[in-house]
């Protein structure tokens, strides 16, 4: 019997699904046509879909249940066992590491050594199978580091040098890079649904950055606010919505990505910092660093806000018992725990996602961009385990 193209397109598809994938036929959105080398968008209504619990990787297999916490004054990472909440190792790094980065090969993380006020930055690579350091790359500048979508080059944040170096994934040997003048403070970014854009924060501007990738030229600015200072920035399931926390106006805006427009803003509480997403794509956890100060003292107004991705709405606010300063992080494989640094307060805290529970566990000075690893997901984007 001779089976028709449609027919052998359903027969495909049903054995996709079977397989633990996601049809696209029973999305409501259009497919999305993404560049070149960019890993297909299984599920247009949540380009996340890839990246919820229990989606590994076979790129992952082998790594170590750990959780890696940079800290930026005491210039050495603590690596924490997840299961029993105990340091169970702890490593010098270079100068002023402030961000762990998993790379876009699920492979390595970067400790990204920006050695502020200083001109020997550097990444330090660690093997997740053993938990170890590697040898360091002398990169200048590496405040924080992404991937472009098709995983051929790294993009090393350039703070200091409002700039974007584009260099080799895996040696970091320079290949180009790209000026962005008028983002002062350039740090955080997320990228389009189909990779072919950018938007970063300019943290001392109060304005974002759009990156045509493409292309590598800047395509606009956007004040959000002439007084604040945006730090993270995460797109919505759907990547028609960019959210933007800014620490001056605590709480997040709401920006048109492919418009460039202000659309909106959420209050969430003191010092809206980070943004992660749950691991069923529903839900954005805000890491409010409870002080408005860039150096804040210890027990602050710290506190997670949970905003509904469907009603933009504040579903709750966790205080951070006895105060505290909740900065950036990521969420557990299973979406059961948030776990955060406390940046002022030298902690590193494991949030209940169900309850807001709070457990901390005492590491070293001025923990930053912590990473929980391994994460599911295909590929990485950057930052500490932008994953889809």
């Amino acid at each position: 019997m001779q089976l028709s193209l449609r027919h052998f397109a359903g027969i495909a598809s049903a054995i996709f699904v079977a397989l633990g994938g996601h049809s696209a036929s029973a999305s409501a959105a259009p497919p999305v046509t993404t560049v070149q080398g960019m890993p297909p968008v299984v599920n247009p209504d949540n380009l996340y879909s890839e990246a919820t619990a229990g989606h590994m990787s076979p790129a992952v297999s082998g790594a170590l249940s750990r959780v890696y916490v940079p800290n930026l004054r005491s210039k050495d990472v603590y690596v924490i066992d997840p299961t029993t909440y105990k340091v169970v190792d702890r490593f010098p790094v270079g100068y002023s590491p402030q961000h762990i980065v998993p790379s876009w090969d699920l492979q390595t993380l970067w400790v990204a050594n920006n050695a502020e006020g200083r001109t020997d930055g550097s990444l330090t690579p660690i093997d997740p199978k053993t938990g170890k350091p590697g040898k360091e790359v002398m990169v200048d500048d590496p405040y924080n580091m992404y991937f472009t979508p098709d995983g051929k080059e790294a993009i090393v944040v350039a703070e200091a040098h409002a700039r974007l170096d584009f260099r080799d994934p895996h040696t970091m040997a320079l290949k180009s890079n790209l000026d962005v003048a008028a983002c002062k403070g350039i740090n955080h970014a997320d990228f389009s649904i189909d990779g072919k854009y950018a938007i970063f924060t300019c943290e001392f501007g109060g304005q974002l950055a759009k990156i045509d990738l493409v292309n590598r030229k800047v395509v606009g600015y956007l004040e959000l606010n002439k007084k604040g200072m945006p730090q993270d920035i995460r797109v919505s399931p759907d990547g028609k919505v960019f959210y933007v926390a800014d620490m001056m106006a605590d709480g997040v805006f709401l920006v048109d990505g492919d418009s460039f427009q202000k659309t909106g803003f959420i209050h969430t509480g003191v010092g809206a910092h980070g943004l992660y997403t749950s691991r069923d794509g529903t839900k954005l956890y805000v890491a409010n660093r409870g002080s408005n100060e860039i150096h804040g003292s210890r027990h602050g107004k710290g506190s997670v806000s949970v905003i509904d991705f469907a009603t933009r709405k504040v579903l709750v606010t966790w205080p951070i018992p006895g105060g505290g300063s909740p900065d950036m992080g990521n969420v557990s494989a299973d979406g059961k725990e948030l776990w955060l640094s406390g940046r002022f307060d030298d902690v590193v805290y494991a949030i209940d996602t169900t309850t807001g529970a709070v457990k901390s566990i005492p590491v070293g000075m001025e923990p930053h961009g912590l990473t929980v690893w391994p994460q599911p997901g295909r590929y990485s984007l950057g930052h500490t385990g932008n994953t889809r």
